[in-house]
């Protein structure tokens, strides 16, 4: 990581491919992540997948209260997100049930909160599971509790209009309030537009109201 940092990216896969040979958990995610963003080397999805699944399949059990939980719940986190659209040219295929079986794991045993939003877009779509708005607001829920900025706004969004769910205007407009501090214009766009065209439709009052609402929940978190 020393070399990775320093910006020797070539020296740094090389220590982390030693390091993944003696199983070492961090090392084998990362090269995760290095194939699946092209980070240092070439960008190869099917290599990505398979340091991802070996995590997987050689940490399956370990403790949420593990130093190593975080990396084994974002391996399982990103090979659903695989299995949701296959790798084109390869073995992996598109496989939604198992992709529903993971994200579920990463999200109800380790509580991961890219797990829980990627699991609520299934249930909101109905891909791999009976669509089911409530279902997906739960885990949406869960995931903006922990900071997930994306599951914030798209939690606000449905809040507000009663998408499926009660409708609840003003904690809708404080979720996406929060998301909109944490987005990044250049990636979150769609975030940015949620937030403009719901505060634009509000009431006065529920935008008041969301204030309230943030104010408490920000205390709340000190």
């Amino acid at each position: 990581m020393k070399n990775y940092n320093a910006g020797d990216k070539r020296s740094a896969v090389q220590a982390l491919e030693y390091a993944a040979t003696q199983g070492h958990t961090p090392a084998l995610w990362k090269l995760g992540r290095m194939y699946a963003e092209g980070d240092g080397v070439t960008h190869d999805d099917l290599k990505a997948f398979e340091y991802f699944s070996r995590v997987a399949d050689e940490y399956a059990d370990e403790s949420p209260d593990s130093p190593n939980a975080r990396f084994v719940a974002s391996a399982f986190t990103a090979l659903g997100g695989y299995f949701i659209d296959g790798i084109p040219n390869t073995y992996v295929k598109p496989d939604l049930r198992r992709a529903v079986d993971l994200l579920q794991y990463a999200a109800s045993y380790y509580g991961d909160p890219n797990a829980q939003y990627d699991l609520a877009r299934l249930y909101l779509d109905g891909q791999g599971v009976a669509k089911d708005a409530r279902q997906a607001a739960r885990w949406l829920n869960l995931s903006a509790e922990k900071g997930h900025h994306q599951a914030q706004a798209l939690l606000g969004h449905i809040l507000v209009n009663g998408l499926g769910v009660p409708r609840q205007s003003a904690r809708g407009l404080m979720w996406l309030t929060m998301a909109r501090e944490a987005a990044d214009p250049d990636k979150d766009e769609w975030i940015i537009e949620l937030h403009q065209k719901d505060f634009a439709n509000a009431s006065e009052s529920d935008r008041q109201a969301a204030l309230v609402y943030l104010e408490g929940y920000l205390k709340k978190d000190r």
